[in-house]
């Protein structure tokens, strides 16, 4: 007798096999195995880490004065919490080594949220076509770039914050001193517009060096025949500032910047302000 005229017999099992079968049926399950897992690519975008820093906040308005001695800012300078998630890596990680933390002369910096800088500003070599010599700084004050010239047209370029309108200085001068960690006085004329500056003063000593002095870790001291300009080239605790017009006309670079371009230079390298 053939198979498909014999008499339907129970298999026992085979009726919760099908019951099964209909549930996810019902549910569209796709019987089809998902072998993404095995690409090696897929793999690596699953699990790549991501250093996340969470967006900075205004201190509350209602937050106590500072200190006897501390320097008073708008903002937070540096991030307070830190965690790292999953996904795929959001920047070169060059720049997590030139902007990670460093120890320095007895002072932590902290890392520079690099992310969230335009990445015009970051520190990188480029083509620069000049007529000055290598070892000459000069600082772009319409694109907010420094250049330290190199050999074979090309040069080293920084991101600078600089003077607001009126508060500036171009012309060419002198790195006549270089001072690590340096004290911060404010120019008469600043206290003047700012009172609360008056206990930074020269009469006062000036601010003490630390994380949130105004020159940061390092500065550069710009002279012209021989005399103090007043300007000078430095660090600056407020990262965002960089590639903004927001200082008292000196050239303000992030603190991981100023230490680099300071290693570089020595006392009396030329200085061109365009």
């Amino acid at each position: 007798m053939p198979f498909f005229s014999q008499p339907f017999r129970r298999i026992p099992g085979l009726s919760f096999v099908f019951a099964a079968a209909a549930a996810l049926a019902g549910c569209q399950v796709p019987f089809v195995t998902d072998t993404s897992r095995m690409n090696p690519d897929v793999f690596v975008q699953e699990t790549a880490p991501v250093f996340y820093i969470p967006p900075y906040e205004d201190p509350p308005t209602n937050q106590p004065p500072p200190m006897p001695g501390g320097i008073p800012h708008k903002r937070q300078l540096y991030p307070s919490t830190f965690h790292q998630t999953y996904g795929l890596p959001v920047s070169n990680p060059v720049h997590r080594t030139m902007y990670g933390v460093i120890r320095d002369e007895g002072h932590t910096l902290p890392a520079i949220p690099y992310s969230r800088v335009d990445a015009r500003y970051l520190r990188q070599e480029v083509e620069y076509r000049s007529n000055e010599a290598p070892g000459t700084i000069v600082v772009d004050t319409r694109q907010r770039f420094l250049y330290l010239v190199q050999p074979g047209g090309k040069a080293i370029r920084y991101g600078v914050g600089l003077g607001k309108a009126g508060f500036g200085w171009q012309g060419r001068g002198v790195i006549e001193r270089k001072a690590k960690w340096p004290r911060w006085t404010p120019p008469q004329d600043m206290v003047a517009r700012q009172p609360e500056l008056r206990q930074f003063a020269a009469s006062e000593g000036g601010a003490d060096p630390g994380l949130n002095n105004p020159l940061g870790a390092r500065a550069l001291y710009i002279f012209k025949d021989g005399e103090d300009t007043l300007y000078r080239v430095h660090g600056t605790p407020d990262w965002q500032s960089v590639g903004k017009a927001t200082s008292s006309g000196c050239v303000r670079m992030l603190n991981q910047d100023v230490i680099d371009l300071f290693d570089r230079v020595p006392s009396g390298t030329p200085i061109v302000v365009l």
